[in-house]
């Protein structure tokens, strides 16, 4: 276990200089190394798939970032319509918090003024803790033909 794991260390080491050195994407390696054979492979890693929305591109590693305040679903909703975006779906966790297509009139109308962290207690169930200050927000989304639209998840600062 200590050769793999100093070997493992190894390469790690070399990939984190590579990173300081701001080195492209072909410059790096994915390693795969079995020491019962033993068997050295090493491979370029590809480059995350791109995704476009109007001018907004995105991979799988981009976040949207929204730092407004804890304010309601119903501006929750508005700010993705300046983006000409149709909200039908915001989830956290596992829980659905807001859905175009299951809220009933009471429901809706009951949620669309209730601050979003306290939509999230409520309905996720989720303790928020007093140093807390984002909530992790899944957001499906469609645009003006009714499409749907890939999003990246949403960080959303209420503190």
């Amino acid at each position: 276990i200590a050769t793999t794991t100093a070997m493992v260390t190894g390469f790690v080491c070399f990939e984190l200089y590579k990173v300081m050195q701001n080195k492209k994407l072909e410059d790096y390696k994915n390693a795969f190394a079995n020491l019962a054979l033993p068997f050295f492979a090493f491979s370029e890693p590809i480059a995350a798939p791109k995704r476009t929305f109007g001018s907004f591109d995105w991979t799988l590693w981009s976040r949207i970032d929204l730092d407004m305040g804890d304010i309601s679903l119903e501006k929750f909703l508005a700010h993705f319509k300046t983006l000409n975006l149709e909200v039908s779906m915001i989830s956290c966790g596992v829980s659905i918090l807001y859905s175009s297509f299951m809220t009933t009139k009471k429901k809706l109308a009951e949620r669309l003024p209730m601050k979003m962290s306290d939509l999230v207690q409520l309905i996720a169930k989720i303790e928020i803790a007093p140093k807390q200050k984002y909530l992790v927000l899944e957001v499906c989304c469609t645009d003006e033909d009714d499409e749907d639209i890939e999003t990246p998840y949403v960080r959303y600062k209420f503190r």
